[in-house]
């Protein structure tokens, strides 16, 4: 492979030159009607300086370490420099947020780079958050702080080494800047280091960006968007017609499943589910109050914002995907005019869905596959979760240690069978009699079904620690980096993006990320709840 350097990268462009630009091409805050995107110039910043970058991404982009690590990097991916053929433009969309209507929306704080062409023929799309105001910025200045975009840019390359589908995170530069913050939106706000990050994705369209045209009654502007995205992102589907975009309707549903199944898998809350931030590929997108479980609770939402709602909670993300869906799919009823066919796509997420996440809890537990008698299994396993604050992640990968093979599961020696995983517990001194009685019946339960199965220890070891990750993102893991980096030393930044490249080794030298939160985390600004600012 021939490695490009920036100014060899060759920019497609194909979503400006197919698709209606915003006539306007002065950038202050408006309605734009019958266009897709606005074209708009990142801000200038005073002094970029490169924090961390991904070398996979910029191996994506036919990039070579000393390429990330010049000083025109910096310029070019903080905004300060535009390559010969970008384009930079900002996308109108709309969304429901909250499960209300929320009107426009569109690219506030992002402003994508252009699209490039890797020299395997792959189209990738740069964007930066956090480059200044757009058409789209409302009342806000367009800017991140590195606060929240440390936690982006982890976050992102975090999921992809999980197995999950996620937009990507090329690099995070600091800006030079101050920018103001109320983190809390309690009237305290305080100035904060500038950042950008470089979000990398084949595209970043979302549901809303078909929700608004259609919303508008722009309806020949929601057909070309969708013939494009069909054409460009689809392409295997064949020529747009009613017929294709049904099958296109389909396929999303089908991503969105297998998107939400991956979350629930690792233990992963978003935080704000609202339709502007859901990806038309399946993509996990915009990384805001997200979270992973430290005690498995379904009911637990990191969003201040949902903390009395919950509606984008754990347990309930796979049916406000659904709810997505369904916008999406009255978005583009008026290209198909029959609302049965539409109806019937969306009945076959649920189904998608669950057979999804019968075959992942299968994986999780280690077997060969999900048979009708384990409903009852799973079941009471998610039952004895909740009984005491047990740690999701640690519960899982501790299970694998449980000895299948043992004549006996209780030892001569007064051993439990769940000894294995008790150091999952948080408060395990309040584990009453019943509680541990009923943990030690699931685990011979469970140990009997492995019998059944036919799979040996290493067998049912080896299939489980491929899923069940080793070390996560904890929130608490983030804080610590961002509080370091926030005084001058991002080397916790470079180390946790290390460390979530093998989420599912064991390596002696990580072993402090593989346990659970310490309990000074447990109510900590940054730790248990986040908000959306940025």
């Amino acid at each position: 492979m021939a490695y490009q350097t920036l100014d060899t990268l060759r920019f497609d462009n194909r979503f400006i030159h197919e698709l209606p630009a915003d006539p306007e091409t002065e950038n202050y805050c408006r309605q734009v009607m019958r266009a897709c995107y606005s074209l708009v110039k990142p801000a200038k910043v005073s002094e970029p300086q490169l924090i961390a970058y991904s070398k996979e991404v910029a191996e994506i982009l036919n990039l070579t370490g000393k390429e990330c690590e010049s000083s025109d990097f910096a310029q070019v991916f903080s905004g300060n420099r535009i390559l010969k053929g970008m384009s930079p433009y900002a996308t109108c969309y709309g969304g429901h947020q909250f499960g209300h209507w929320a009107g426009q929306l569109g690219d506030g704080r992002a402003i994508n780079l252009g699209e490039v062409i890797n020299q395997q023929g792959e189209r990738w799309a740069l964007q930066l958050k956090g480059a200044g105001q757009t058409p789209y910025s409302r009342r806000a200045d367009g800017l991140a702080v590195l606060r929240s975009s440390i936690r982006e840019f982890l976050c992102s390359e975090a999921m992809f080494h999980l197995g999950v589908p996620t937009t990507r995170a090329l690099s995070l530069t600091l800006t030079g800047e101050q920018v103001i913050r109320d983190m809390f939106y309690d009237g305290n706000p305080k100035l904060e280091l500038g950042a950008v990050v470089c979000r990398v994705a084949p595209s970043f369209t979302r549901f809303g960006n078909f929700q608004i045209f259609s919303a508008r009654g722009e309806i020949d502007v929601l057909q070309q968007l969708v013939d494009y995205t069909i054409l460009t992102d689809f392409s295997h589907l064949g020529k747009p017609s009613p017929e294709i975009y049904l099958k296109w309707f389909h396929e999303v549903c089908q991503r969105t499943a297998e998107l939400i199944v991956h979350w629930m898998r690792v233990g992963f809350v978003h935080g704000v589910m609202n339709t502007d931030n859901m990806s038309i590929l399946g993509l996990t997108i915009d990384y805001g109050p997200y979270g992973w479980l430290d005690d498995y609770s379904p009911a637990w939402t990191p969003n201040t914002t949902d903390s009395e709602g919950r509606r984008y909670c754990f347990g309930n993300q796979s049916q406000v995907a659904h709810w997505n869906l369904a916008q999406l799919a009255r978005a583009i009823y008026p290209l198909i005019q029959q609302a049965e066919p539409l109806q019937s796509i969306l009945d076959s997420y649920t189904e998608e869905y669950e057979s999804g996440w019968r075959k992942m809890m299968s994986r999780k537990l280690g077997l060969n596959a999900f048979d009708s008698s384990d409903e009852a299994l799973v079941t009471e396993l998610l039952a004895i979760l909740e009984f005491v604050e047990t740690d999701m992640t640690i519960f899982f990968r501790q299970l694998a240690l449980i000895d299948a093979e043992v004549e006996s599961p209780f030892s001569m020696d007064g051993t439990m069978p769940m000894e294995p995983v008790m150091d999952a517990y948080y408060q395990p001194a309040q584990l009453t009699y019943d509680n541990v009685n009923r943990i030690n019946n699931w685990i011979c339960s469970y140990i009997e079904r492995v019998r059944c199965d036919g799979t040996s220890n290493k067998t049912r070891r080896i299939r489980m620690n491929s899923v069940n990750p080793n070390y996560v993102l904890r929130n608490y893991m983030a804080q610590l980096a961002i509080d370091k980096a926030e005084h001058g030393d991002s080397s916790m930044v470079s180390e946790l993006l290390e460390l979530l490249r093998y989420p599912y080794d064991e390596r002696s030298e990580n072993q402090k990320y593989a346990v659970k939160r310490p309990e000074w985390a447990r109510n900590r600004p940054g730790c248990s709840m986040l908000s959306c600012s940025s």
